[in-house]
């Protein structure tokens, strides 16, 4: 599941983790990211120290090491794969893009770590990402779009399961709260709402109050968003 931060991720990997058939991945490649681009990421010692830095062997793990489960679900960043790096680690796998509006990401982001660029949020590599993993694995790869998410989660994730040809499980629309073993170790800065969710659920449209420049570079951002809108899964 490709998607950028602050974009209903983490609660999709709840969901995902509540099934019976199922182990996830959370970010894998967040330390290699850190490694290689030294960003003054909260808690990056932590995260660095977290994970394996090398991006063959964190590849190579995703593909070949051994899976608990018969399903896993791995939570991946856009962001996380830097210009140039090796995609054919993805050939194997299969795909889905999880997307959300650049203003609400970027007014979220800049809530929780107080400044947002668009290599921080990963929404231009997410376009990059759709065209050359669908090239790579020859797939048509599905699109969901977070707020349809939130808004109707039973028949998205039944639309997803349809094309994913895996059965849906009702246990994936309701979770417990808390914390879990597989969340990364940067859990306790960036996970505190959802360790409060127990299910998707919409919420009330708040005002989103940006900036000159973060307004500017939603507006540049708005583009690659509404090419990848034009994927959506229909349900």
């Amino acid at each position: 599941m490709w998607s950028g931060p602050r974009n209903i991720s983490t609660a999709m990997m709840r969901s995902w983790e509540n099934r019976n058939d199922c182990s996830v991945i959370d970010e894998p490649f967040y330390a290699h990211y850190l490694h290689e681009t030294q960003s003054p990421h909260p808690m990056f010692e932590e995260v660095v120290g977290s994970q394996p830095t090398d991006f063959a062997e964190v590849a190579n793990n995703m593909t070949s090491a051994p899976c608990e489960s018969e399903i896993q679900y791995q939570k991946q960043m856009t962001h996380h794969m830097l210009p140039d790096c090796d995609l054919t680690w993805t050939k194997s796998l299969r795909h889905c893009f999880l997307i959300r509006d650049p203003a609400y990401v970027i007014n979220s982001y800049t809530n929780s770590r107080g400044v947002c660029s668009s290599d921080d949020i990963g929404i231009v590599r997410q376009y990059e990402l759709y065209q050359a993993i669908t090239d790579i694995s020859g797939q048509d790869i599905p699109v969901i779009n977070s707020r349809s998410v939130l808004e109707a989660p039973e028949a998205i994730l039944k639309a997803l399961c349809k094309r994913l040809e895996i059965s849906f499980q009702p246990s994936m629309l309701n979770w417990p709260e808390g914390k879990r073993d597989s969340d990364g170790v940067w859990a306790s800065h960036w996970y505190h709402s959802v360790e409060k969710s127990s299910h998707f659920a919409p919420t009330s449209p708040k005002p989103i109050d940006l900036n000159k420049q973060q307004q500017l570079l939603a507006d540049t951002l708005q583009p690659y968003y509404e090419e990848m809108q034009k994927h959506v899964l229909a349900i």
